[in-house]
């Protein structure tokens, strides 16, 4: 099969691509520029907000996968979750009808739903609502939390620990996540390739270990070999009030839409497993795999 990516060269792209060319697919990737030689893989230069730009770039194309997301809005520079959820959707979309490719795959995010508080979710579902009705053999996939060895998340925690043992937590730190490895997405998406039983569906994807904030916390420290850490907690009614302002700053490390996902928590039921037939990877051991090397 062939197939058209927008979004991968991003920390999932990297996952699926690998899972994709192994299963011997022939990849299009969508690319802002053009790197160097990529074993197997056809590059097209273009900007998924400007349809013009790569739409020809899908024509003999089996399949699309449409990746592209982002976790937080920098309107300054343009980026923005109506424009890198909504627009680039669209524009996928069109691309995909244009092309005469039938399959489409979507990448979303666990808690989407139209009543959302965040802004981050009401863009995810607008954007699933423009592929439900695209006319695509579609399927949407919701994940929790993506790990693995270049993720931001559990990096960040613990390039924070490898400065000193303490680890501020906002309220409680009861709220729960429900991890999920990049590979075990990139899977996901493949085998929904070739399962004609997935069209027309969404699944919400996340692994076996749900674990609180705290405990995800201790987990990373584990799996560095440290001890827990010292948490000392910041009251929720307190950042609430200083996190409006202090998000406009870029390297200020939470958003107000950040932390509304946080407290909602992150988890699901695993019925995805009933579909796909395969156990996802246990939290645990899986970061320290690349925890402990960094």
């Amino acid at each position: 099969m062939k197939i058209f990516i927008a979004g991968g060269t991003g920390f999932v792209g990297s996952h699926l691509i690998k899972e994709l060319q192994q299963r011997g697919h022939q990849l299009r990737l969508l690319t802002h520029r053009r790197k160097g030689a990529l074993s197997g893989i056809e590059q097209v230069e273009g900007d998924v907000t400007r349809l013009e730009s790569f739409e020809q770039g899908v024509n003999g194309c089996d399949a699309v996968i449409n990746l592209v997301g982002i976790i937080r809005e920098f309107p300054s520079r343009g980026i923005t979750f109506e424009r890198l959820h909504v627009q680039a959707t669209k524009n996928v979309v069109a691309a995909a009808v244009k092309s005469g490719a039938k399959r489409y795959l979507q990448m979303s995010a666990l808690g989407t739903r139209p009543d959302a508080v965040s802004d981050y979710h009401r863009t995810k579902y607008n954007a699933e609502e423009l592929v439900r009705g695209s006319g695509l053999e579609w399927t949407i996939f919701r994940p929790s939390l993506i790990y693995g060895p270049k993720d931001a998340f559990t990096n960040m925690l613990a390039d924070q620990l490898r400065l000193a043992p303490v680890m501020p937590v906002i309220g409680n730190g009861l709220y729960r996540l429900q991890p999920i490895h990049a590979d075990d997405v990139a899977l996901c998406f493949a085998k929904a390739l070739e399962m004609p039983e997935t069209v027309g569906k969404s699944y919400e994807l996340c692994g076996n270990d749900r674990l609180s904030y705290l405990e995800l916390l201790d987990a990373v420290a584990a799996a560095m070999g440290k001890p827990s850490p010292f948490k000392p907690r910041a009251p929720l009614p307190l950042m609430k009030m200083i996190i409006p302002f202090m998000q406009k700053i870029p390297k200020f490390p939470i958003t107000m839409d950040q932390l509304q996902m946080l407290l909602e928590e992150n988890i699901c039921d695993g019925s995805w497993k009933g579909t796909f037939l395969f156990e996802p990877r246990e939290f645990r051991s899986a970061i320290r795999e690349y925890l402990q090397k960094a």
